[in-house]
């Protein structure tokens, strides 16, 4: 069986813990309307928690757990069996992020254990270099993302970075999706992302500690959606300009 990927560009919503309970719940069903609406593809990692209750309601969704130990069915308490956030239904894990990071050892197993579990590996690392590292284990996604913009509303978009980032991943795997998501705290700075050439991107704080973060959400996905048909309609002029 081959695993189902987001089809780019996507968007991924992060709510750590900033939000739990019900406003987990109103959140994820804002994705999920905002993902059929503007048909992009929505990352939602949901605490471990609420990932059953976000699957049960959404269906667009790729919900995705926060994180999973290598332990195997057993002993280990209060440890996250990775079978145990599969049967939850959780379609994929976030790996290595600065708020929880893991050696390069635990992280090649991890995502090794992903694979067999069918489960999509979102690996975040903190520069180029660490980038470069990971995607030698060869994971469905990586995040590259200093670990000083996160939970930071950036002043601008630093688009070397981003070229330079997707450039270095892609050329050892060009099948590995590339997000950029730190510090995204409003519309404007989505859009500029996907027109610049970024697969994906995303937001936790930007989302969830705006005044309404389900109009937020609406607004980061709808420009997704808007770079992505600039960006074609402009790729098209181009093309039958040199024609």
């Amino acid at each position: 069986m081959s695993l189902r990927l987001p089809k780019p560009p996507y968007f991924e919503v992060g709510v750590k813990n900033y939000l739990y309970g019900d406003d987990v719940l109103k959140l994820a069903l804002a994705a999920e309307i905002a993902s059929k609406q503007y048909d992009i593809d929505v990352l939602f990692i949901a605490p471990y928690a609420d990932i059953r209750r976000v699957r049960a309601n959404t269906r667009r969704l790729f919900v995705l757990s926060p994180y999973m130990d290598l332990l195997e069915p057993g002993r280990g308490l209060a440890d996250v069996l990775p079978e145990s956030i599969k049967a939850a239904g959780a379609d994929g894990v976030v790996l290595n992020h600065s708020e929880k990071p893991i050696s390069l050892g635990q992280l090649r197993q991890s995502i090794e254990r992903a694979r067999r579990l069918e489960l999509i590996s979102f690996v975040c690392a903190d520069t180029i270099s660490e980038a470069q590292a990971v995607a030698h284990f060869h994971p469905d996604i990586i995040n590259p993302e200093p670990s000083e913009r996160i939970g930071k509303a950036a002043d601008e978009i630093d688009l070397e970075f981003v070229k330079e980032s997707i450039r270095a991943i892609k050329e050892i795997d060009s099948n590995i999706l590339v997000e950029q998501a730190a510090g995204i705290s409003n519309g404007q700075m989505v859009y500029d992302l996907i027109y610049a050439g970024a697969e994906a991107t995303g937001a936790a704080s930007g989302i969830c500690c705006a005044p309404d973060p389900c109009r937020m959400l609406d607004e980061m996905v709808r420009m997704t959606r808007k770079a992505a048909d600039d960006r074609e309609r402009i790729q098209m002029i181009k093309r039958d300009t040199a024609i």
